[in-house]
């Protein structure tokens, strides 16, 4: 069962499911639109976005268990990870879904299965099976009013719940909420899991595991958005907020999170708008706290011209003359991820409106985004600690635990703004 298996989708997720399935013996097709991403897999030679990734592909590739390709490949099963981003008015974007279902729809034979694994709005799995119903009028497909139907193609739901560095580890060891469009597609769909998957393989409503993923980001953007909101809050009181969280944790049943840059990344920046875009009138919270998470950014912008003003009124120089350090761009600490990131925002507004000299520091990565290497030069941790004003954004492992005591000492004589609360915490220490 499942000897053969087509990815839809080499990307974040896509391309460690081929590589992980490849290296259980399984015969993996990988398929994406982008050929010169494919040539690179071909060749083995991607980057090492995550531990241990780039040495299990080229392997993968070598074995001969990997063939990549820009065509869909016929197999026993089909899995689509590809992206689903929403729309300038928030709403969810299936085009890229859609386009996948028209790649793989010729391709089906009696017995295959189809799993969707890209984030999307409840019922989208029903979707799924019109349009392949549509392709193929040829094919009995799942029957949602009729679940006792034999149907000659099983179709079922199954987000990932994966953290970025740590995505081997956790597409393996994590538990799968799995959501078929009737039983039997759940079983197919378990049984395919379970080629790799150590955790709990649990079965359940295609409908309920869509909103199982969409509810789980949402969580974590609600409580998010309560720290940031603090923080916001504290600014106007004149309190500092990071000693007010650390006092309230101090209760038994409290443990509210730390204040941030905002929120970025694949998933939480962008899925409570899922839930938002079908139930509007109900989802009022949800809603908020994505607005508290995207004003968070403008902010951290605000205070950084501060902060920046501050120091040339200090030095009693002109703009041009005072040199600006951000430290940090990717969506969350110790990852090299520049998706949907709220510094890289921060960074990108600041470098235009600074007439000096604009560093930045991101240890995860060899080269900035091209629109930003035209306005600021990558530098290292001690370099930029030669500059004027100091603005830090990630709380990366690099800013967090240095112990350098002459650099601690500059660094605590410069302009800074420190969004992550980190710096604030070593300095009341000493």
């Amino acid at each position: 069962m499942f000897k053969q298996i087509s990815i839809i989708g080499l990307g974040y997720i896509g391309l460690p499911t081929a590589a992980i399935l490849a290296q259980q013996g399984k015969m993996v097709y990988g398929m994406d639109i982008n050929a010169h991403w494919i040539e690179r897999i071909q060749q083995g030679d991607i980057p090492n976005i995550e531990p241990d990734l780039a040495e299990m592909v080229k392997s993968a590739v070598q074995s001969g268990r990997l063939l990549t390709s820009t065509q869909a490949q016929p197999a026993d099963a089909f899995v689509i990870a590809v992206p689903t981003p929403i729309n300038t008015d928030l709403s969810p974007d299936l085009s890229y879904l859609e386009q996948a279902v028209k790649y793989i729809a010729p391709l089906l034979q009696v017995g295959n299965l189809v799993l969707v694994e890209s984030t999307v709005p409840v019922g989208t799995t029903e979707k799924v099976a019109e349009w392949l119903k549509m392709e193929r009028p040829d094919l009995v497909f799942p029957d949602l009013l009729n679940p006792q139907t034999v149907a000659d193609i099983h179709i079922a739901y199954c987000p990932e719940r994966v953290l970025p560095s740590q995505m081997l580890r956790e597409l393996v060891q994590n538990d799968r909420i799995i959501g078929g469009l009737t039983p039997a597609c759940a079983k197919s769909a378990v049984d395919f899991y379970r080629i790799f998957v150590q955790g709990q393989c649990i079965a359940t409503q295609a409908r309920l595991a869509e909103m199982c993923k969409l509810t789980e980001n949402s969580f974590r953007d609600v409580n998010i958005a309560f720290a940031n909101e603090l923080s916001l809050i504290c600014d106007q009181l004149d309190l500092d907020v990071w000693e007010l969280i650390r006092l309230a944790n101090h209760h038994p049943r409290v443990n509210i999170l730390q204040p941030s840059a905002g929120v970025g990344g694949h998933c939480i920046a962008v899925d409570p708008w899922f839930i938002v875009a079908q139930s509007p009138a109900q989802a009022k919270l949800i809603r908020c706290a994505r607005e508290v998470n995207d004003h968070k950014p403008e902010w951290v912008i605000e205070k950084a011209k501060s902060t920046i003003a501050e120091a040339i009124m200090a030095k009693n120089c002109r703009p041009d003359e005072i040199s600006v350090a951000c430290l940090g761009l990717a969506f969350k600490p110790d990852v090299d991820d520049l998706r949907e990131s709220p510094a890289l925002k921060i960074v990108s507004t600041l470098s235009q409106w600074h007439q000096g000299e604009f560093l930045l520091v991101e240890p995860h990565i060899q080269h900035l985004p091209s629109d930003l290497a035209k306005r600021a030069k990558l530098v290292d941790f001690h370099t930029a600690l030669q500059a004027d004003v100091l603005i830090l954004l990630v709380g990366h492992k690099l800013f967090r635990d240095f112990t350098d005591t002459a650099a601690f000492s500059l660094l605590s004589q410069k302009s800074c703004f420190d969004a992550c609360g980190i710096w604030t915490t070593k300095w009341q220490s000493h």
